[in-house]
């Protein structure tokens, strides 16, 4: 029973004492900042706040023509918060890749993102996220594994793309952004996760 015990604590220390490490390897403040602006990230965004109710026509925005989900006032916030952090910290952003939907070309707008191109394979396949193709999780990857020089690549997509690209990631709120580090083979490690509202408190 004694060893059983100890074999069992010996297991759960292990647990902790590995979280403990992955946990240590995610980058934070001054560190992140120094990532980012050194570029080679690929930074993987959930769009910001939207309510799931599509607009009327008394509520759309006047350029929402097709009246898709649009952002609310936190929504409009966060993604102008995190533009302005992004300028103010002079991170260079080369590529910025975005799903062709309402709710993440507005976020890119707000954000005063640089020439954004919309991609299908980032979109919702016009069925409010439903179910995500396994392929579009595939392609979500592979533009994460590739590795930008002295830039970094911003991709604005959905939550379902994500977790089919990334099963671990099941939890990335609104707005979040998942910052990647390309590893030269075909990978890309996790290296930060920073909520769309802690933005403009990062500092140098």
């Amino acid at each position: 029973m004694g060893s059983r015990v100890f074999a069992i604590c010996t297991a759960s220390a292990v647990t902790v004492v590995v979280a403990a490490i992955a946990a240590a390897q995610m980058l934070t403040g001054a560190e992140l900042i120094a990532a980012l602006r050194g570029g080679g990230q690929v930074i993987v965004m959930r769009h910001a706040s939207a309510p799931r109710q599509v607009p009327g026509k008394d509520t759309a925005n006047p350029d929402n023509v097709n009246l898709e989900r649009q952002l609310d006032a936190a929504g409009r916030a966060g993604a102008t918060a995190m533009g302005e952090a992004i300028r103010r910290l002079k991170i260079p952003v080369g590529a910025v890749l975005t799903s062709p939907t309402y709710r993440a070309r507005e976020t890119v707008r707000y954000a005063q993102l640089p020439a954004a191109k919309a991609y299908e394979e980032l979109g919702d396949g016009g069925q409010s996220m439903q179910a995500a193709a396994e392929k579009q999780g595939a392609w979500l990857r592979q533009k994460t594994a590739d590795a930008p020089r002295g830039t970094n690549t911003i991709i604005v997509t959905h939550m379902p793309n994500i977790a089919r690209a990334f099963p671990d990631l099941s939890d990335v709120a609104d707005g979040e952004a998942l910052v990647f580090r390309p590893d030269g083979k075909g990978g890309a490690r996790l290296v930060a996760r920073i909520p769309i509202d802690a933005w403009a408190g990062l500092r140098e």
